[in-house]
């Protein structure tokens, strides 16, 4: 297990954290997409997002799972599909926030266990109210949404996918989509 890096290894004033709305630019093969984050309803998930933004630990990353109609998901892997490691650890699940996975906001992608999201993020093509928080499911934690690119994530959504035998999965673009690189806009004054 790789050992994750503290909050300290970032100095916090790179996250700021006096803006409760902050905008990251995403610039990928396919185009631009700004996305507004929503640091008052998920707080711990923003900080834990633009922690790897601005180490630049989204630069150069795969979007790997696309599925038509419903996400496209990345942050987890390399432009070679190399899984990374969650550099600084798992977050706590702050899906109740009355946040919802509606079409063009950002989440957290996690494993089974509803506390275990680390760096891997995706985008709602469409509204996934199975993503949601109910009575028997943690759900997914919505941060922010897309306030500037649809159009990209929707041609990111219909690219071709198949099942890639090396990684075992499915629904991985058969040409790479790369998100080249991801920062922090300066806040509006």
């Amino acid at each position: 297990m790789v050992q994750a890096k503290s909050t300290d290894d970032v100095d916090a004033k790179l996250l700021q954290p006096d803006n409760l709305f902050p905008v990251v630019k995403m610039e990928t093969n396919m185009g631009v997409i700004l996305v507004e984050l929503d640091r008052p309803k998920a707080p711990v998930t923003v900080d834990n997002f633009l922690k790897y933004v601005v180490t630049g630990g989204y630069d150069n990353t795969a979007f790997h799972r696309i599925i038509e109609g419903f996400v496209v998901q990345g942050g987890g892997m390399d432009e070679k599909y190399n899984s990374l490691d969650d550099t600084f650890g798992t977050i706590t699940n702050e899906a109740g926030n009355g946040l919802l996975n509606d079409q063009y906001s950002i989440a957290m992608a996690r494993q089974a266990h509803p506390h275990s999201a680390g760096r891997q993020f995706y985008f709602n093509v469409d509204d996934n109210k199975s993503l949601d928080p109910g009575p028997r499911s943690w759900g997914y934690t919505v941060f922010g949404r897309i306030i500037e690119g649809e159009d990209v994530v929707e041609k990111m959504a219909e690219v071709a996918t198949e099942f890639n035998a090396d990684l075992s999965m499915q629904d991985v673009p058969v040409n790479t989509v790369i998100l080249r690189k991801a920062t922090l806009l300066p806040p509006e004054a």
